[in-house]
């Protein structure tokens, strides 16, 4: 078993981030441990560079991401935790998987469309083929297990038919290359909703603060927050069918459910025929006492940049070491001549 996963280091992490990838994270490492296998978390730094950016912000953000992923459970000791632009291989293996992947299957990408919008001649080269670099960063590894959303599945598999179509191009029938990742999407992965629009996920580049709860917000903000979360005017429901067409209320109920490790319909039951003035404080609560130790080691870990940036290259020279038989056999299929 052996599972890869990338986070952008880009905006503050909030608890979409952490109840939707990084506690699977956290669950995974364990699990490929136990199966004596291994765990590989990056910071996709250099798919920050497909989108315009501020270099001193994204320095600061890698960092800070190093720091919320230890902070949220993730260890060194167990997980190869890195940085992309540490492991030149990442850049090395898109470029000869560019040769492989076809601009049909590119253009088919329904997070190409969404992200360029109208204006497709003025996006960046790398906005386009950022997904044959999602490809090389699964695929450098032999990901037997790759964690995605519903919104990446679609590039997990593009992952895969590049992984195919190389092999069968390049490589003996009875000797492929590369391993063709599965998708591993955990059976209660938790998808969390802004809190201005139950119908949107929580999100880094939204423009209101109010929007999300990040990681590193102190109780009074939590509280604040939560107070001024949009909901309806009804109480909430006893049964899961009562919370159709209200996705305000989905949305706060469901994250109490991921925070309090229960079912829907557990919280319904026990809190149905209740208005969001009283459920809200509880929501709240139940907020500030699981993100409390979070911050607290956050705010330790951010101020030792020496520390975080050490987390970075013990586990860059790992990434290095298990990509070079992958990389170096991708030269030699090619017919590339490195001397």
């Amino acid at each position: 078993m052996r599972v890869v996963s990338g986070i952008q280091p880009t905006g503050k992490p909030h608890l979409g981030n952490y109840l939707g990838a990084i506690v699977n994270y956290v669950k995974l490492q364990h699990e490929a441990d136990a199966a004596g296998g291994e765990c590989f978390i990056f910071l996709a730094d250099l798919h920050a560079l497909s989108m315009s950016h501020d270099p001193a912000e994204l320095s600061e953000a890698t960092r800070e991401m190093v720091a919320t992923l230890v902070a949220c459970g993730v260890d060194p000791a167990k997980t190869v935790l890195f940085n992309q632009a540490q492991v030149p291989a990442h850049a090395e293996l898109q470029w000869l998987l560019n040769g492989t992947a076809r601009m049909g299957w590119l253009n088919r990408m329904t997070q190409w469309k969404d992200k360029a919008g109208k204006n497709r001649e003025g996006q960046s080269v790398a906005l386009f083929t950022y997904p044959v670099l999602q490809a090389a960063d699964v695929l450098l590894y032999q990901a037997t297990h790759v964690p995605v959303g519903e919104d990446q599945k679609q590039h997990l598999e593009l992952a895969r038919d590049i992984a195919q179509k190389f092999n069968t191009d390049f490589c003996p029938e009875d000797a492929p290359l590369f391993t063709l990742p599965e998708p591993y999407i955990p059976p209660a992965a938790a998808r969390i909703m802004s809190l201005r629009d139950g119908t949107a996920k929580m999100s880094k580049s939204d423009i209101s603060d109010m929007s999300r709860i990040n990681l590193v917000d102190d109780a009074d903000t939590i509280m604040k927050k939560i107070k001024k979360a949009k909901t309806d005017p009804e109480p909430l429901p006893s049964e899961e069918k009562g919370l159709d067409e209200r996705p305000e209320a989905r949305n706060l109920v469901g994250i109490y459910a991921a925070l309090t490790d229960k079912s829907t319909a557990q919280v319904l039951a026990e809190h149905g025929g209740e208005g969001f003035g009283a459920f809200k404080p509880r929501l709240g609560e139940a907020l500030v006492e699981a993100l409390a130790p979070i911050n607290a080691l956050f705010r330790d870990l951010k101020a030792d940049e020496e520390a975080l940036d050490a987390i970075l290259a013990r586990g860059a020279a790992r990434a290095r070491e298990r990509g070079v038989p992958t990389l170096d056999a991708a030269y030699r299929a090619l017919g590339l001549v490195r001397g």
